[in-house]
């Protein structure tokens, strides 16, 4: 495994992290989900990411690897990065989403009971709140640092605009802003429009989301939609009509790409993520253990030529 130094923090994070946000909840297999996590921290994945309502149901994302800690990494707890987030809907009520003071404070103290954990590593701001003053926002994620229950803050999916002021509050403050974590991929490049561009000049590291466009980029919708895939499920964010015939066009010819690279569609796309150095790390989903393993396998290939990163532009246009 290789690491990547958090922007200008003292963090070092593993290029590829697991994510939990699918297949670690209260319906999937327990023992998939251990053998997964088990297998990453085994090649060398000591980033674990997870959000208060991942699952489903709700919190059993964090249920379930706090068991898994317990049980197989306890003793591991010092090489582990464990993040948090909250802002999305997480309980009924007023109070169950968002940015306020009140309910950050409260998921991340929901978050750390469910993981029998003392503090996570990160909290992030999961997304910005139109209705409550960022600096409500920022000014939790700071008490959150100060009393202990986070080493470090975040935000995830704030626009350009929306994480200067962040960044500029956190600063001051006194707990600096350590990390983003946007969605970016192939087919989804909204923060090459500015919010690279501040977070380099703010010194803040960046992890990626859905880099595979929940899965689209690899090969298992090139010959329709598989039966027990994402895009079949009725519940899945990735959505059968999201597989349109324009976007596999393009996936076959960025497969062949990959081919000529030795490489899978899957681990084309992360690679491509990876080219630009204010990526920190990218952010992986898995359903089974050969996932991770492909994934953590982009490490043996060559960085992209000047004509391959040209020949995938012309495809992406």
């Amino acid at each position: 495994m290789q690491y990547s130094r958090c922007g200008k923090s003292g963090l070092d994070l593993p290029v590829v992290s697991l994510g939990l946000w699918h297949n670690f909840g209260g319906i999937d297999d327990y023992e998939n989900g251990r053998d997964m996590v088990l297998s990453a921290f085994e090649l060398g994945i000591t980033h674990f990411d997870l959000a208060n309502n991942y699952g489903p149901p709700y919190g059993s994302a964090e249920e379930n690897f706090g068991k898994i800690l317990k049980n197989d990494l306890l003793q591991y707890r010092d090489e582990l990065i464990i993040t948090s987030k909250a802002g999305w809907d997480m309980w009924p009520g007023p109070y169950g989403e968002w940015g306020s003071r009140k309910y950050l404070i409260a998921s991340c103290n929901q978050s750390l009971k469910r993981m029998g954990l003392e503090y996570v590593d990160i909290f992030y701001s999961h997304r910005p709140d139109p209705k409550t003053p960022m600096e409500e926002t920022m000014m939790a994620l700071d008490q959150i640092v100060r009393s202990g229950k986070a080493l470090y803050a975040g935000i995830s999916s704030y626009d350009p605009e929306q994480s200067q002021e962040a960044i500029d509050i956190l600063k001051s403050l006194g707990t600096p802003c350590l990390v983003h974590q946007p969605s970016y991929s192939m087919f989804n490049r909204w923060v090459e429009d500015g919010l690279l561009d501040v977070l380099e000049k703010n010194g803040i590291g960046s992890v990626a989301f859905s880099p595979l466009f929940q899965g689209l980029l690899t090969d298992k919708y090139l010959k329709g939609i598989p039966e027990g895939s994402r895009a079949s499920k009725a519940d899945s964010y990735l959505k059968s009509s999201d597989i349109r015939p324009e976007l596999v066009s393009k996936v076959e010819e960025l497969n062949k790409i990959a081919s000529v690279r030795g490489q899978k569609m899957s681990q084309l796309a992360l690679s491509w993520v990876l080219r630009d150095k204010r990526i920190t790390s990218v952010i992986i989903g898995a359903s089974k253990v050969s996932q991770i393993e492909d994934a953590v396998a982009i490490l043996d290939h060559p960085e992209f030529t000047s004509e391959e990163l040209e020949a995938i532009e012309e495809i992406l246009r």
